[in-house]
């Protein structure tokens, strides 16, 4: 356990004039076709040697987490490219049907049970047309690590454990694994080592401290290797959280 102050409000403006949004019409072929998201763009002042795709929660977008980079010392100082999509606007049932930017469906507030599997496997295919970019781009898969935080973290704990080719890293924060008794039938080998950090708050009200670690237990059962980080929080990032993510961060792209 991890003893953490509380949530560090983090200054909007500070990446004014880091971030750029990117939209692009063409169509990315990743298995089926799958229009590019719109995203946020932080790019290093060299040529891009890695990657990291971060995915937001329920109801925010791409610019939620981009205040936070800078303090991971990873794009000007390790030469990584970060992207930050923004999700589709779509209804929530979970929330009477109002419409928000999400991932997938939130049927109700057992995340367990009935489980919006469509919904989760159309943001996977998002998910992997990004990734598709990035090697486009000329980022070899063994250098994109996968982010999320909520739900954007369930989507890159799915889609990533699944694809065909060996990622750098997958951060799961304050998430779980959706649609996990599918896991061990759809499982990529190429993924069964990736290091996987996982981290939550201990008194979480959205995603259950008890529910992240149910998927934690399911994936060091399968065989893979999780680092876990538990934090005195509820539904957010704190400082001492962030300082791990750096760490982790760090070793993974020094490793690669």
């Amino acid at each position: 356990m991890h003893s953490c102050p509380a949530r560090r409000q983090y200054n909007q403006n500070s990446m004014a004039t880091e971030c750029k949004s990117v939209r692009t019409g063409h169509v990315i072929l990743c298995g089926m076709n799958e229009p590019l998201l719109d995203a946020i763009e932080i790019n290093p002042p060299v040529p891009a040697t890695a990657a990291i795709i971060w995915l937001h929660g329920l109801g925010a977008d791409g610019h939620d987490f981009a205040p936070l980079i800078p303090q991971l010392g990873v794009v000007r100082e390790m030469g990584v490219r970060v992207v930050l999509p923004h999700a589709p606007e779509m209804p929530v049932t979970v929330n009477g049907g109002m419409i928000m930017p999400a991932w997938y469906d939130i049927l109700g507030t057992d995340f367990r049970q009935a489980q919006d599997s469509d919904g989760i496997r159309a943001s996977a295919r998002r998910l992997e047309a990004l990734i598709a970019r990035e090697a486009e781009r000329g980022i070899e898969p063994a250098r994109i690590i996968l982010a999320g935080f909520s739900q954007g973290g369930a989507v890159v704990l799915h889609t990533g454990l699944r694809h065909a080719q060996r990622l750098g890293g997958i951060l799961a924060l304050s998430a779980y694994l959706p649609l996990g008794s599918q896991l061990a039938g759809d499982a990529s080998s190429a993924n069964r080592d990736v290091p996987l950090m996982m981290a939550h708050g201990t008194a979480d009200p959205v995603i259950p401290l008890t529910l992240a670690d149910q998927s934690r237990e399911l994936l060091v059962t399968l065989g893979y290797r999780v680092e876990w980080h538990t934090y005195p929080m509820e539904h957010s990032v704190c400082p001492e959280e962030v300082a791990d993510i750096r760490t982790w961060l760090h070793t993974v792209l020094q490793d690669g």
